[in-house]
């Protein structure tokens, strides 16, 4: 009779919980308890449990992606180009801050040079060509070629070996070009109806 009894109690937690809990994360979602305003930091819980996600989620899938055998100074250039113009807004350089919106972010991009410690060149590859959800990191894979984001990677992997100010020299020997410029357009003017 006690085997029974627990059997019954076991299979009614089970429908309960397969119950309740559905039915208690709806009514969370839908009460808009969570505040998801970026103003507002995320719980230590969420800031553990997302970013733990996609540490292991980046590490499984970037780990069989192999780099190129070699990387020439030009590539390296060009990876620097490619990284002052998509990437130093939002992650900074060595001798560089980020943009001060950036400060608004949540959660706020990492400086990337800490991140050659943590992930291997295949997966900062996959991330650069994936992106990561939920953490304003695009998707570079329809605006740059693979190669181009190799050379972000190599860039950033012979980064940690350079001089603290190499990035700011290369900067101010404007070798991409003119300057990029941040700053908002300019508005244009309000039409005037003809008479």
């Amino acid at each position: 009779m006690r085997r029974e009894h627990l059997i019954h109690l076991l299979i009614g937690a089970a429908i309960g919980i397969a119950v309740v809990v559905p039915l208690g994360a709806y009514v969370f979602v839908k009460s808009g308890i969570y505040n998801v305003a970026a103003s507002h930091p995320h719980t230590k819980f969420t800031t553990w449990l997302t970013h733990e996600t996609m540490i292991h989620s980046v590490r499984r899938r970037g780990s069989g992606i192999t780099p190129p055998r070699s990387t020439s100074a030009a590539q390296l250039v060009a990876g620097f180009c490619a990284y002052e113009t998509h990437c130093v807004a939002c992650h900074g350089a060595a001798g560089v801050s980020r943009q001060p919106w950036v400060g608004g972010m949540e959660p706020q991009p990492p400086y990337l040079l800490d991140e050659t410690q943590r992930f291997t060149p295949g997966q900062l590859f996959w991330i650069a060509k994936n992106g990561i959800k939920m953490t304003g990191m695009p998707s570079w894979r329809d605006s740059m070629s693979d190669r181009e984001i190799w050379n972000v990677v190599a860039w950033l992997e012979a980064s940690q070996n350079l001089a603290p100010q190499t990035y700011v020299r290369l900067r101010a020997a404007e070798r991409c070009g003119p300057a990029i410029r941040l700053s908002p357009p300019t508005p244009t003017p309000p039409s005037t109806p003809r008479p």
